[in-house]
């Protein structure tokens, strides 16, 4: 066999060996970040053109996050949230707006003080969806609310929902899922909605 031949078909292979080196690991990517980045995934691939662009966008949200400095709480500080969300609770009876919009200035304050930035709602959404996924449509929904309250007021059923989306997203951010992965968040169900309806008693 020719020595040509013999090149040509070893450059063939190695292309072949390389295409679908390449077709692996960005199945691999593929499937890390969907696992990591959960419904957020989907999310994002639907606002881009094309999947290789969301991989992109949230691979550099990963990169972003690893260059911050987030820590857990102190368990004064954990005390220290969970005493003003039983008051912003207390207060929801007599004041639901007031009671959501407590919510969301406490919980940008939680988000600070683990280390997240708070110069913009966008940046905040991209931030959490790294490590807080599972409850960033809570985050969404909540905010939506509020915001949506100051141009048309919203129901008192409405608000009462966004402060149960807010305390999912409260919780995950003070323990860091610790509650969750012992079975301990309830997540929005029928005890913590009552709580909520009625003051957080």
């Amino acid at each position: 066999m020719p020595t040509w031949v013999v090149v040509i078909i070893v450059v063939a292979v190695v292309v072949v060996i390389g295409a679908v080196a390449w077709l692996v690991s960005q199945e691999m990517k593929r499937k890390r970040l969907r696992e990591n980045f959960g419904p957020e995934y989907e999310r994002t691939v639907s606002d881009h053109e094309n999947p290789r662009a969301a991989q992109r966008e949230l691979a550099a949200r990963e990169k972003r996050h690893a260059e911050l400095d987030i820590r857990p709480l102190t368990p004064s500080a954990q005390e220290r949230y969970s005493h003003q969300w039983a008051l912003i609770q207390e207060q929801f009876v007599d004041r639901p707006a007031g009671a959501v919009t407590e919510a969301d200035r406490v919980l940008e304050a939680l988000m600070a003080e683990r280390g997240y930035p708070t110069d913009g709602y966008d940046q905040q959404l991209a931030d959490l969806s790294v490590k807080h996924s599972r409850t960033l449509e809570h985050y969404r929904t909540a905010h939506e609310t509020m915001r949506g309250h100051e141009r048309t007021q919203a129901s008192t059923e409405e608000l009462r929902d966004a402060m149960v989306h807010y305390r999912t997203v409260f919780e995950d951010l003070l323990t860091d899922g610790e509650e969750n992965a012992r079975g301990g968040h309830r997540n929005g169900t029928p005890a913590e909605d009552h709580d909520v309806a009625n003051g957080g008693k």
